[in-house]
């Protein structure tokens, strides 16, 4: 017999006053180029605890050979699974029952036609059977304002980049 697995205990209050970012969980992932020296092309993606362990190819929209998965593969499954679980956690909060929600991420890679740069676009559709559509569409917003993919989307990410060695 499997035993069930809880979600997690996090609060959906906004009730954090600290004066800096405060890290709950935090993980590395780490990507080499593989035969082509190419991330994207022929790398090979591991988490530091191992869990993840992939090899990463271009689809063959951009050229490579689909034989692997992609990073728009791999953010949209965390995008998916995040809004997910913030869907979930308001969801609860209303006694409404998660376990039909499912959340289908589209992430597309393009051209910037500001700047002539890569961009990503991402649709988010959530599936919600018997859910009156007025309450789904405010519990969405609600995880809108909740999950950190989607902050991130909407606010940006502080990011730094750093060179070792």
């Amino acid at each position: 017999m499997t035993e069930r697995i809880q979600p997690p205990p996090l609060s959906t209050e906004k009730d954090f006053d600290g004066d800096s970012f405060s890290p709950i969980y935090t993980t590395t992932v780490t990507v080499n180029g593989g035969v082509a020296a190419h991330g994207r092309a022929s790398g090979r993606a591991r988490s530091s605890d191992g869990v993840l362990d992939l090899d990463l190819r271009m689809p063959t929209e951009l050229g490579g050979d689909g034989r692997g998965t992609n990073p728009e593969q791999l953010f949209a499954a965390g995008f998916a699974a995040c809004f997910h679980g913030a869907l979930s956690l308001v969801a609860r909060q209303e006694a409404l029952d998660p376990a039909v929600i499912s959340v289908a991420a589209t992430v597309a890679f393009g051209r910037d036609p500001e700047d002539g740069g890569y961009l990503l676009h991402v649709d988010l559709v959530v599936d919600w059977p018997g859910v009156d559509p007025r309450v789904a569409t405010a519990l969405m917003q609600k995880a809108d304002s909740l999950c950190p993919y989607a902050r991130m989307a909407w606010k940006g990410t502080p990011t730094t980049i750093t060179l070792t060695s």
